[in-house]
């Protein structure tokens, strides 16, 4: 099956290489799940009465409130913690882009699409008021 022992020997290099080259992402991999699971987001409004948390999935991990926000309507604190949950968000979605880059690389295309991923689902719903601040 093989001309000469070179070709086999080129062969069987080439899979150890593939092999290699399959246990690094793999570990990569790996790595960027453990980071990414600790990430979140935060942000705090400009006049410092409302902070948010969101976890690595974007959810609500944390939320403070300024005692001063009893001088505000609850509409007004309500559409505040709003905004500043879109902008944790935003900070999560920051943090994930540049772990996955960091981790695998602008050009690779697996963290391309791990990141086009995070930004289909944390991004701004494109049908809220806010989508394009």
């Amino acid at each position: 099956m093989w001309a000469d022992e070179t070709a086999l020997d080129a062969a069987a290099r080439r899979l150890d290489e593939w092999e290699s080259s399959l246990a690094d992402r793999a570990a990569r991999a790996r790595d960027l799940s453990t980071r990414t699971q600790a990430l979140t987001g935060t942000a705090r409004s400009a006049d410092g009465l409302v902070e948010v948390t969101v976890d690595a999935n974007g959810l609500l991990a944390d939320l403070r409130l300024d005692e001063r926000v009893r001088q505000h309507s609850a509409a007004h604190t309500a559409r505040q913690i709003l905004a500043v949950t879109r902008d944790a968000r935003a900070d999560l979605l920051r943090r994930l882009t540049e772990t996955t880059t960091d981790a695998l690389g602008a050009d690779d295309p697996a963290a391309r699409a791990i990141v086009e991923s995070h930004q289909r689902r944390l991004g701004p719903d494109p049908g809220t008021p806010d989508a394009g601040r």
